[in-house]
């Protein structure tokens, strides 16, 4: 299994396709448990919250089988610089009209940044926010204020990769020029880059299922690919334009099968590393059979 793990590889390029999903971090094995959930899913690569993604009560790193993890990792042959921490939910720092909630929202970003430092990760996915009626250009400058303070004294070279947005409610960085605006605004612009969401981008607007190579193109004449650190491999539940942002399981949604085979496949993204976040089904994880398809190119109807 380790060695399929690790050979991997896009058919035309002979490149690594990074493939994995969103996988939990509970007791007992907490870290180790995360390892282990990934291999089972035939991933080399995962995503995981270093504690609940609703609140900011942590564990100390020492409890959480770290090392363990790692050891496993590195037994496995996963490169560890293609996992990925995502930082909680209520982080806001697109709004500063509420000081004490900015001021913590500044301090959960540089605990989550240190967190994960200590096992080991190098890229930490940010939603950018929500402006709360002060307008996209005062939250964008809120977030690049922010993110300055944090990286002032977060004392780690974890890079924060900015999530696209769907575009629900006030959130900023829903489109490519937002985000630029918020990295171009931000002093420390070497420990930014992107996380591109295709059922984000979608609801959005950008046309994924018709254009994708198109959206790529436009997407590193604005920002770059360069900055682009982690790409989230989630079918919608809407159709294009809906700013909605409720993810589909590949290949059940808007998107489709063929849209998003061709986003993990697509040339240019080799090497980035690909996550699914995808609605479980009767309680159980789809990851095994949609990374296994999105491998093979061989659309499963596993649902019915």
């Amino acid at each position: 299994m380790l060695t399929y793990l690790t050979g991997y590889k896009n058919m035309e390029t002979k490149e690594t396709i990074y493939l994995g999903s969103h996988v939990g971090l509970s007791g007992p094995d907490f870290y180790l448990g995360s390892v282990k959930e990934a291999l089972s899913y035939n991933s080399n690569t995962f995503m995981f919250y270093t504690g609940a993604p609703q609140n900011s009560i942590r564990k100390p790193l020492s409890e959480l089988k770290i090392q363990e993890g790692r050891k496993l990792i590195k037994e496995a042959g996963i490169d560890e610089s293609k996992l990925i921490v995502h930082a909680p939910y209520i982080i806001n720092a697109a709004n500063f009209s509420r000081e004490d909630l900015y001021e913590m929202s500044i301090n959960t970003i540089v605990n989550e940044l240190r967190r994960t430092a200590g096992f080991g990760v190098k890229i930490m996915v940010l939603h950018p926010g929500s402006h709360v009626g002060m307008g996209s250009e005062a939250g964008i400058l809120a977030l690049a204020k922010a993110l300055d303070l944090v990286f002032k004294v977060d004392g780690t070279d974890v890079k924060i990769a900015i999530e696209t947005m769907a575009g629900k409610g006030h959130e900023i960085g829903i489109t490519f020029e937002q985000v630029k605006a918020i990295i171009d605004k931000c002093e420390h612009k070497d420990r930014l880059g992107v996380c591109l969401d295709t059922c984000h981008i979608s609801d959005a607007g950008y046309d994924v299922k018709n254009d994708f190579d198109g959206v790529i193109e436009k997407f590193d004449k604005i920002i770059g690919l360069d900055r682009l650190l982690v790409v989230h491999v989630n079918d919608s539940k809407n159709p294009i334009g809906a700013h909605k942002d409720r993810h589909e399981n590949i290949g059940y949604g808007y998107l489709g099968f063929d849209t998003l085979y061709h986003v993990v496949h697509h040339p240019k993204l080799i090497g980035i590393p690909m996550i699914l976040e995808t609605p479980y089904v009767n309680e159980k994880a789809p990851y095994k059979q949609e990374i296994e398809m999105l491998r093979s190119g061989k659309f499963i109807d596993w649902r019915n």
